[in-house]
């Protein structure tokens, strides 16, 4: 898979790992503890098996022209996945600023391979990952770590591509 991703400037991405640490601190299993080096909080605008071949330029563009994004995150969200188990997420208000981005994105990746759906104009729901998936009793539990659990303004600096295949990151836009 490919992804286009927004990626929290430093503040914003302090805020979110914050939140990590507290859930891990916890005994929650968060995301404060992966390992894989390109791991940082970030959004995901867009995924699939494979960008058209003029894609890489035309976001450049785009991307370079949108950033940084202001943004809030307000509300704990969760989502299946596959099983009883669920991924805990902040939820990210789709302003209309964010939503045009994220439609833009989709008219450069029209003709993207196996587009994934979840991530598509119309079912997606902007969010930041908090945790791994979570059987019941842990999400009941990262609530109640988190109790009422604050809004937060933040902004996303940059943007990124990543291929789960090669593992590689690319950037996006002006960097």
């Amino acid at each position: 898979m490919r992804t286009v991703e927004l990626v929290c400037d430093a503040a914003f991405d302090r805020a979110v790992r914050e939140v990590w640490q507290r859930l891990s601190d916890g005994g929650v299993d968060s995301l404060a503890h992966n390992t894989h080096a390109g791991h940082r909080p970030h959004l995901t605008l867009a995924a699939c098996a494979r960008m058209p071949a003029d894609a890489g330029p035309r976001l450049d563009e785009l991307l370079a022209g949108a950033l940084p994004l202001t943004v809030r995150l307000s509300g704990l969200v969760s989502f299946g996945a596959r099983s009883r188990r669920r991924v805990l997420s902040w939820s990210i208000v789709p302003t209309v600023e964010l939503v045009l981005l994220h439609q833009r994105v989709w008219e450069i990746l029209a003709e993207a391979e196996d587009p994934g759906p979840y991530y598509l104009p119309g079912r997606w729901s902007p969010h930041i990952g908090l945790t791994r998936r979570l059987e019941p009793g842990a999400l009941a539990l990262a609530h109640s770590v988190l109790g009422r659990h604050p809004d937060v303004e933040g902004a996303f600096g940059a943007a990124r591509s990543f291929d789960s295949e090669s593992q590689q990151t690319t950037w996006l836009g002006a960097r």
